[in-house]
């Protein structure tokens, strides 16, 4: 038998490294991305096929998949995980904070599976988008971050409709809090924000605890990548999947909780319910 394959996204580390481990030892031939020259020398000599790819990079796009074009023919599995969190108060970060957000989150996964489309036509494949909780149960201090998640799931629905023709199915995750360096990536971003001269400064410690938000109580990647390699195995995958800790009590809390007490819930977490 042919040997499947799989192009992970976003494979330095966290869940990107943890779904590369997985597939690889479910015998994938594992194209793994990453953007430096140390994350892909580890990639390589963990037998991965390491490729240096920046997801908003049409160029390399197309580059790497004329190469998989030539030496494979096809994609059986397209999983969109690159992705950062941008941190701290909405109007401080403004349209920058959101384009940037944007460009990596959203953008990028359109980008990405329009150049891999012909590859996953071929094999009738399937692609995976990661999304995120934070797309459904909105916070304070990660507006664009979720915005860009709500934009993922929106984006999976319709891809899912316009690429059922052609035989490629369309899965989303959306994980809870998974252990990963998304916690510490997510508290540089929010400590660039920070400063004194920030409306917003009296509640830093609140935009602190939002960046670590995804670190509490986390479910190890590893055990998250089985659970994702297992549906993605299935002979009918589903079109939703929520994964990790939080990842359903969240979206409840979002459907049934009434809206004003939720968000009285909110203020109270991050600081809010006081007058500045």
């Amino acid at each position: 038998m042919t040997q499947p394959s799989a192009l992970i996204t976003g494979c330095s580390s966290g869940i990107g490294r943890a779904l590369a481990d997985a597939f690889k030892q479910a015998g994938y031939q594992v194209w793994a991305s990453a953007r430096n020259d140390a994350d892909l020398a580890t990639l390589g000599a963990a037998g991965f096929t390491a490729v240096q790819l920046d997801v908003n990079d049409s160029l390399g796009l197309d580059q790497l998949a004329e190469r998989m074009q030539a030496e494979i023919g096809g994609l059986d599995v397209l999983i969109n995980n690159a992705g950062y969190g941008a941190m701290g108060p909405l109007l401080d970060g403004g349209v920058g904070a959101m384009r940037r957000q944007f460009e990596t989150n959203v953008f990028a996964l359109v980008g990405v599976t329009r150049a891999f489309f012909p590859l996953l036509r071929r094999s009738k494949g399937l692609v995976v988008n990661i999304g995120s909780v934070s797309g459904v149960l909105v916070t304070p201090f990660a507006g664009p971050y979720c915005a860009s998640k709500a934009a993922v799931h929106a984006l999976s629905d319709a891809l899912r409709l316009e690429l059922a023709p052609f035989a490629i199915g369309v899965m989303e995750v959306q994980p809870g809090a998974i252990a990963s360096s998304f916690g510490a990536s997510a508290s540089r971003e929010a400590e660039q924000l920070i400063a004194q001269g920030s409306p917003w400064w009296p509640l830093r410690e609140g935009i602190r605890a939002r960046a670590k938000a995804s670190q509490d109580n986390p479910t190890p990647a590893d055990q998250f990548a089985r659970e994702l390699l297992a549906a993605v195995q299935r002979a009918k995958p589903p079109r939703l999947l929520r994964l990790g800790h939080g990842s359903r009590t969240m979206p409840l809390l979002a459907t049934l909780m009434p809206k004003g007490l939720l968000e009285a819930v909110l203020k109270r977490r991050f600081g809010l319910n006081r007058a500045l």
